[in-house]
């Protein structure tokens, strides 16, 4: 196997294989291209994105500056919003689902190191795919490890650590990260009458 492949696979891989340098310096220029864009450039940016990510889909915005790996293993769905500060070390594949929100820096990690300091001394290292769900919401600062999982519709709270799997539909937050509550349909009702008294407002449909 290359180191690539072994890198994707999840075994342990030589980041200072020259292959592996090329494919991040190229993921650097084109960083270094999109951070430097102004507000009026919409569409430069989203060029440059598709050209940066593995596979993105409709309405993907993220603010500059922005980090990464490689780009190529990450992979977005529909209307993402990232504020500002982002950084994903992708040197496993990071799957994120549509109408997903993350504040502002938001770390996701599928890096990591070998507990053994002899091993860990070769400068090899190994990662672990990061999946979330559809509709989950990340607050600012928060970090997620290698290897976790964020189950749909739920929320994750700022400064949060994640360090295991998160089920669907919960509000989880602190470090390590743990679930707080299960979202119920007392948070739907309450906040489906928010945004009905939103939409019913004649002053604010009248603005936009």
């Amino acid at each position: 196997m290359t180191e690539q492949e072994r890198m994707l696979a999840g075994k342990l891989f030589y980041s200072g294989n020259s292959e592996l340098r090329s494919l991040r310096n190229r993921a650097r220029e084109l960083l270094s291209q999109y951070n430097s864009t102004g507000e009026d450039q919409k569409e430069l940016r989203k060029n440059i994105l598709a050209e940066l990510l593995g596979t993105m889909g409709t309405h993907v915005f993220i603010k500059p500056p922005f980090r990464c790996s490689y780009g190529t293993n990450i992979h977005i769905g529909n209307h993402f919003y990232a504020n500002m500060d982002c950084l994903i070390l992708d040197s496993c594949p990071v799957q994120i689902g549509s109408n997903v929100m993350f504040g502002p820096r938001v770390n996701v990690f599928t890096d990591s190191h070998p507990l053994d300091p002899i091993v860990r001394t070769r400068k090899l290292v190994y990662g672990k795919p990061v999946i979330i769900g559809d509709r989950v919401w990340i607050g600012g600062g928060a970090i997620l490890c290698p290897g976790v999982q964020i189950g749909k519709d739920s929320v994750i709270g700022a400064g949060s650590v994640v360090t295991h799997d998160i089920p669907p539909r919960t509000v989880a937050a602190g470090n390590p990260c743990r679930v707080i509550r299960k979202l119920t349909d007392a948070d739907t009702q309450y906040w489906q009458q928010m945004q009905a008294e939103y939409d019913a407002d004649p002053d604010i449909c009248a603005l936009n």
